[in-house]
C-alpha cells in the first residue's frame, strides 16, 4: 500500500513521454495528483495519448539547453527516460551529451529530484566487459547522480509488460519456434520485473526524502534463465512443449539477426537485448521498499505478469509498444511541405478514385491499413519486401499496429510510421524501412468535382545520391500493380462495407417489425450475401 504522497500537486516533467515506459508513467502521475509536462522534439506524436488533454506538451530537446531549460522552469521532479538504441558509433556520446545537459539544466532550475530508468548492470563486471549500451545506461546514471540534484536511478533487467520489446521477443520466440537452436545466454540468470511494478517504483521514487541519492536495484520475486522464462511463457500460453537446444557459436551479433528473422523485433533493437543477457542480470539488494512499500501480490510474479501482458494482447488494449518509440537508423525528417521547397528532386504516384460510400465508410478503411488487413494489392510483393528489409538489417512488416482499429500521430505501423493523421481526412505515412532516401506515403478523404466520395493517394520519394535515383527508376514499373491495386481495392473495399452496413441495418429493421406486429414476413431469407469479395489480401 502507498504512503501517503507529500509531493501531491507537484509538477513532473517526463522525458521520453512518447516511448514506451513514458507513455504509460504519465497517466500513473496523473492518478496520483501530480501535474505534469511533456517534453518532445516533435509535440505532435503526443496529440493522440489518451491522457493529451490532461498535460502540458512543449517541444524541446534534452541536448538542447535552451529548449529544456525553459521546458524545466517551475518544475520540481524531472523523469529522464531518453535513451539511444542505435548502433553507431557515436551513440554513447550522445547519450552522454544529453544527459550532461539534462543534470547542469536541471540543478540550474532547482528541482528536488531526478528519476531516472536503467539498466541492471551485474555488480562488478567492469564496465570494460559490458556492453555499449549496458556501459552507457550506467554511465547516464553516474552523471545524474553527480548534478548535484537528489537522484534516484531504478536498474531493471526485462521488463515484462504487453508491447515491450522483451515481452515480445520472448513470445515471438517461445510461440514460433517449437524446437529452437539458441545462443548460449539462455542460460543466464535473469531476475524479470513486471511493467505494472516499473511503474509503481518510477512514480513513487518522486516522493523520496531530498537526503537519498543513489542507485536502487527494482526485480520481481522470481530468478530464472531465458530458458526457464520460454518454458514457463508456454506454460502459461497453452502451448506444447518447446525442445530447446543451446549452441556456443551464436554471438550477440548472429543472435540479434536470427532474432529479427524470427520477431518483429529488427536487429538493431534485438542486439542490445541480447548482449545485456551475457551477464547474469539479478538484483543484489531490496533498499527501493523503504521509500516504495509492496502492497498485497506486489512484485508481481513472472508467470502473473506474463497472464497480465498476455490479456492485454488479447483484448486489443496494448496502450504502449516498443515501437513506439523511434527506430535505430530510421529517417525522422518530415514530409518537406513548402511549395517552393529547393531540396532536390521529389518524385510523386498520385492516384485518385470516386468512391461509392460514404466518406466516413473511407476513413474506416483507410485508418484500418496494415497489420493483419495488409496493404489491399500484391501481398506477396509487400511480404518480399519485408523480408528483404529484415535482411538489411531494417524493421519490417513484422511491427504490425498499436490497434487493430485507431491510428495515432507517432505510432508505428509495420515498416511505416504515422507522421500525421487528420481523423477523417488525412493519413500520411513516413517509411522506416531501409531505402537510399526518404518515403513517405499519404491516404485521404475528399470530393471530387461532382461532390462523390473521393478516394486520394500519394507516394513520394526523395532519393539519396545516384542510389537513391536508380531505386526509384528501378520499382517505377510496378507503381501501376502496387499502388495502383492499393488504390482500387481500398475504394472497393469501402463501397462493400457500406453495402454490408446497409443490408445490416435493414435486416435489423425488418426483425424489429416483425416482432412489434408479432409477424414476420419471411422476405430475405436466403437472399445472397450482397457484398463482393473482400479484396485484401
Amino acid at each position: 500500500m502507498d504512503t501517503p504522497n507529500p509531493s501531491e500537486g507537484a509538477l513532473c516533467l517526463v522525458t521520453g513521454a512518447s516511448g514506451y515506459i513514458g507513455g504509460r508513467l504519465v497517466p500513473e502521475l496523473l492518478d496520483r495528483g501530480y501535474r505534469v509536462r511533456c517534453v518532445a522534439r516533435h509535440p505532435e506524436k503526443l496529440r493522440d495519448f489518451p491522457w493529451a488533454g490532461r498535460v502540458e506538451i512543449v517541444r524541446g530537446d534534452v541536448t538542447d539547453a535552451v529548449s529544456l531549460r525553459a521546458a524545466l522552469d517551475g518544475v520540481e521532479i524531472g523523469y529522464y527516460l531518453v535513451h539511444s538504441m542505435a548502433s553507431t558509433a557515436r551513440f554513447e556520446e550522445a547519450d552522454r551529451l544529453a544527459a550532461r545537459t539534462f543534470a547542469t539544466e536541471a540543478r540550474a532550475a532547482g528541482l528536488r529530484r531526478i528519476v531516472y530508468l536503467g539498466g541492471l548492470a551485474p555488480r562488478g563486471v567492469p564496465d570494460a566487459s559490458l556492453s555499449p549500451h549496458m556501459r552507457s545506461r550506467t554511465e547516464v546514471g553516474r552523471i545524474l547522480l553527480a548534478s548535484g540534484v537528489p537522484t534516484t536511478v531504478l536498474r531493471a533487467a526485462v521488463v515484462i509488460g504487453s508491447g515491450s520489446a522483451s515481452f515480445e521477443m520472448l513470445r515471438y520466440l517461445t510461440e514460433r519456434l517449437p524446437v529452437m537452436v539458441t545462443p548460449s545466454w539462455v542460460g543466464s540468470r535473469v531476475q524479470p520485473i513486471a511493467v505494472r511494478d516499473v511503474l509503481r517504483y518510477l512514480a513513487g521514487s518522486a516522493a523520496m526524502p531530498p537526503d537519498v541519492s543513489r542507485t536502487f536495484d527494482i526485480a520481481g520475486p522470481d530468478v530464472l534463465t531465458y530458458r526457464e522464462m520460454m518454458v514457463r511463457y508456454a506454460q502459461v500460453a497453452g502451448l506444447r512443449k518447446r525442445l530447446i537446444v543451446s549452441v556456443p557459436m551464436l554471438t550477440p551479433r548472429l543472435s540479434s539477426h536470427w532474432i529479427g528473422l524470427v520477431t518483429p523485433v529488427p536487429a538493431a533493437l534485438a542486439r542490445p537485448l541480447a548482449e545485456s543477457l551475457r551477464h547474469e542480470v539479478v538484483r543484489t539488494e531490496d533498499d527501493i521498499t523503504r521509500y516504495v512499500p509492496d502492497g498485497p501480490g506486489e512484485p508481481r510474479t513472472f508467470d502473473e505478469s506474463l497472464r497480465l501482458a498476455l490479456r492485454r494482447v488479447r483484448d486489443a488494449r496494448v496502450t504502449t509498444r516498443w515501437s513506439s518509440a523511434a527506430t535505430p537508423g530510421a529517417p525522422s525528417d518530415p514530409l518537406p511541405t513548402d511549395p517552393d521547397w529547393a531540396g532536390g528532386s521529389l518524385y510523386t504516384d498520385e492516384r485518385s478514385r470516386a468512391v461509392d460510400a460514404s466518406p466516413e465508410a473511407l476513413w474506416r478503411v483507410i485508418e484500418g491499413v496494415g497489420g493483419e488487413n495488409g496493404w489491399y494489392s500484391f501481398p506477396l510483393a509487400w511480404a518480399v519486401r519485408g523480408w528483404a528489409d529484415r535482411l538489411v538489417g531494417g524493421v519490417g512488416l513484422r511491427r504490425g499496429r498499436r490497434d487493430a482499429e485507431r491510428l495515432r500521430a507517432g505510432d508505428a505501423l509495420d515498416f511505416w510510421r504515422v507522421e500525421e493523421i487528420d481523423r477523417g481526412r488525412l493519413l500520411r505515412l513516413r517509411a522506416e524501412m531501409r531505402l537510399p532516401g526518404l518515403a513517405w506515403l499519404e491516404m485521404g478523404v475528399d470530393r471530387d468535382e461532382r461532390g462523390r466520395t473521393a478516394y486520394r493517394q500519394r507516394a513520394l520519394f526523395h532519393p539519396r545520391g545516384l542510389a537513391g535515383q536508380a531505386y526509384w527508376w528501378s520499382v517505377a514499373p510496378f507503381h501501376a500493380v502496387v499502388f495502383g491495386g492499393m488504390a482500387r481495392n481500398i475504394a472497393r473495399t469501402a463501397e462493400a462495407e457500406a453495402v454490408a452496413r446497409t443490408a445490416e441495418g435493414g435486416a435489423e429493421g425488418g426483425a424489429e417489425g416483425g416482432a412489434e406486429g408479432g409477424r414476420g414476413s419471411g422476405e430475405g431469407n436466403g437472399t445472397p450475401d450482397p457484398r463482393p469479395p473482400d479484396p485484401r489480401p
